[in-house]
């Protein structure tokens, strides 16, 4: 994980120079550029695909060997190290524009900051998860089993009816919002490249994960595909 986060700082770090070197935006500008790039161009699209397409993974044992929590792991790390960087990308601009956002990509940018802050709080605010290997449950116990994401409360359905879409929404807008900060930069034609490589590279992995079949339901990635637990009852998917 640590490795993967410190090579996005690397690869931040060689944008942001090439964009600076340029002389076609302020230093200022050429670090938000690169932060942002990295941020929601690189990590936020790879965590969402580890949550949508690895919560099994490639040999585990499914249904016999149930909560691997390899994607749970990574989702985290590569969303709070995407805002991490984002965040420090925002203060960075704004210094530069006193708080103004007078362009299209500026307040598109903003939107796109407000998705994902919501969607930490989301998910701070999901509630507790329960279940025979929560912390303080029996395992020969059921009644000692109960909580949010287990039982399927109210909360953990509204969780997974805003997190997840909402996630996505924030992922696709932010692309757009990519390519309109290139116009404010002037294209130069090895970042349109750099752009593209992410951009076709995060789609063709979703088409390749959705053809080969790797959604599996987070409900029954943790306690397996079985009627006898609350949440495996229900018609949705989560």
């Amino acid at each position: 994980m640590w490795s993967v986060l410190i090579t996005a700082i690397v690869f931040a770090s060689a944008v942001g120079s090439c964009l600076a070197a340029s002389g076609t935006v302020t230093t200022a500008m050429a670090v938000h550029g690169a932060l942002m790039l990295t941020a929601w161009g690189l990590l936020m699209p790879a965590g969402g695909i580890a949550a949508r397409y690895f919560k099994v993974t490639p040999g585990q044992d499914f249904p016999r060997v149930v909560e691997n929590l390899t994607w749970w792991r990574w989702h985290r790390g590569l969303q709070y190290g995407g805002m991490a960087l984002a965040t420090a990308a925002l203060g960075v601009i704004l210094s530069e524009t006193s708080g103004r956002f007078d362009t299209l990509h500026g307040r598109c940018g903003l939107v796109v900051m407000a998705l994902g802050w919501l969607q930490v709080a989301s998910g701070l605010l999901r509630g507790s998860k329960g279940g025979p290997t929560d912390p303080g449950s029996d395992p020969l116990d059921p009644c000692t089993w109960r909580g949010d994401h287990y039982d399927m409360t109210p909360r953990r359905h509204a969780f997974e009816r805003w997190h997840k879409p909402a996630g996505w929404c924030a992922v696709i807008f932010a692309g757009v919002t990519i390519l309109l900060g290139l116009q404010l930069v002037g294209s130069p034609v090895w970042l349109l490249f750099v752009v593209g490589v992410l951009q076709a590279g995060a789609v063709i992995s979703v088409l390749d994960c959705a053809a080969r079949r790797r959604w599996v339901d987070t409900y029954a990635s943790l306690w397996g595909p079985d009627p006898r637990h609350p949440g495996d009852r229900r018609t949705s998917r989560s």
